[in-house]
């Protein structure tokens, strides 16, 4: 997200700076470029190199095409190539199909109603705080993970329920830290006592500018600030948490507000955010948010189940990037700029690691009836932009300071992005751990 900012003072170093910094080491150099997705001319069953924008495309195409043998997809990051899982079935002709389409064909035990009606079983029986499930495409098994709380007749009941699902269906894995949603902790939006981040800029049903940002935070305060006490900038249309999602679209006050379509990261760097995608398990990501700065990791999980302490959110992406208090709502999106989801929850740190759960944004879009990215109502037209008069029309840089001093020419860092992995880009990168003041006048 891009916001203009008035520097009051330097915080200190954040535990995500290291982590922070190889994520822009990976993203930086290749700002607003797409991956090479160059196909191999050889045989038409050979699995085409693509890039992840297009496999999740040919997923979709392919769960259509397959039908019932459709058993979940991931992308191989590493052959830059779409893995498609089938079941053993009669119809052989429609596999050729998705092999000469440029898959790869990997054929497996459980199908998709299979693994659905195991997820229904864990709803029914094992709704316990602290436990999470998605189905991981790549084990062609249900990932139930059980966080630190989820003990003694908890633990008992949890692991009964995934025995009755049937060797080969499920995997527990323990957490070490604790399932929460990640308000409060950093320079970001203030509202009601919480601290957030905003996600990406959105066009409302009506054409007035606003953003996307998770719903706890959204049920949270219904006015939100760009500053700790001060005057309200936007205004909450609406908000669903827990349940059917974690999300919310919050409309800002004045319906001139220039919302640029772009996230920021750092050294003055932006990655325009081109549409919204759906996420595909294996894909790499970035995360965005206020108090860790830049971040990446994989996603390893889609429709996920997670049971905070507020009560169950389905439907969530699952993911081994960092995140921590005040990151909720932030930004994940792809290094080719696609919008994928917007921070919830999860357990640990950036310094420990742990599992960081997402909202996606198709699916937060479709709910509120907005469209991503800045209309002509809200000044953006194509000119969007961090630095490019975000908000009042002041410069909106990388956060402007996202938990440093200028930062807008950093990303929570001291001269940060003069050299990203350079002398001067660890002073402060991913800060904004302080919880001092923000002195953000501008957010979006």
């Amino acid at each position: 997200m891009s916001h203009k900012r008035i520097p009051k003072r330097k915080t200190a170093i954040a535990a995500g700076g290291v982590v922070a910094l190889g994520a822009a080491a990976i993203l930086l150099p290749n700002a607003n470029a797409s991956q090479d997705g160059s196909s191999s001319n050889g045989a038409a069953a050979a699995p085409k190199t693509l890039k992840a924008s297009d496999a999740s495309d040919l997923a979709s195409q392919l769960q259509e095409l397959l039908g019932e043998a459709f058993a979940g997809s991931y992308y191989d990051t590493g052959q830059k190539q779409l893995v498609v899982n089938v079941v053993s079935g009669d119809n052989n002709n429609v596999i050729v199909q998705a092999e000469k389409a440029g898959a790869k064909i990997r054929e497996v035990d459980n199908s998709l109603a299979e693994l659905a009606s195991g997820a229904q079983t864990l709803k029914a029986k094992a709704t316990i705080p602290g436990t999470a499930w998605a189905v991981d495409p790549r084990t062609n098994k249900i990932l139930v993970t059980a966080d630190s709380t989820v003990t003694g007749a908890k633990w008992d009941q949890l692991e009964s329920t995934v025995d009755t699902l049937g060797s080969g269906m499920a995997t527990i894995k323990k957490s070490a830290g604790t399932f929460k949603t990640f308000v409060s902790g950093g320079d970001a939006i203030f509202g009601g006592g919480a601290r957030c981040s905003a996600g990406f800029n959105v066009t409302a049903g009506d054409g007035s500018p606003a953003f996307l940002t998770a719903g706890h935070c959204g049920v949270a305060a219904a006015e939100w600030s760009d500053a700790q006490d001060g005057q309200p900038i936007a205004t909450v249309d609406q908000a669903t948490f827990p349940g059917d999602g974690d999300f919310a679209l919050v409309k800002y006050d004045d319906p001139a507000t220039v919302a640029p379509s772009e996230v920021n990261v750092g050294d003055g760097r932006t990655v325009q955010i081109s549409q919204a995608a759906d996420a595909e398990v294996g894909l790499q990501v970035f995360r965005m948010g206020s108090t860790t700065g830049l971040n990446d990791g994989q996603v390893l999980g889609l429709d996920a189940t997670v049971n905070y302490p507020e009560g169950t959110v389905t439907g969530l992406i699952q993911t081994d990037v960092c995140a921590e208090p005040g990151d909720s709502g932030g930004s994940l999106f792809t290094q080719d700029g696609l919008a994928i989801g917007l921070t919830s929850g999860g357990s640990g740190d950036c310094t420990v690691g742990g599992e960081t759960f997402f909202q996606p944004v198709t699916t937060a879009l479709e709910a509120v009836g907005a469209t991503l990215g800045a209309g002509d109502a809200a000044g953006g037209g194509q000119e969007t932009g961090a630095g490019d008069e975000a908000g009042a029309g002041e410069e909106a840089g990388a956060g402007q300071e996202v938990g440093g001093e200028e930062a807008g020419q950093e990303v929570g860092g001291e001269e940060a992005g003069q050299e990203v992995g350079g002398e001067d880009t660890g002073q402060d990168v991913g800060a904004g751990a302080d919880n001092g003041d923000s002195g953000l006048t501008e957010t979006h």
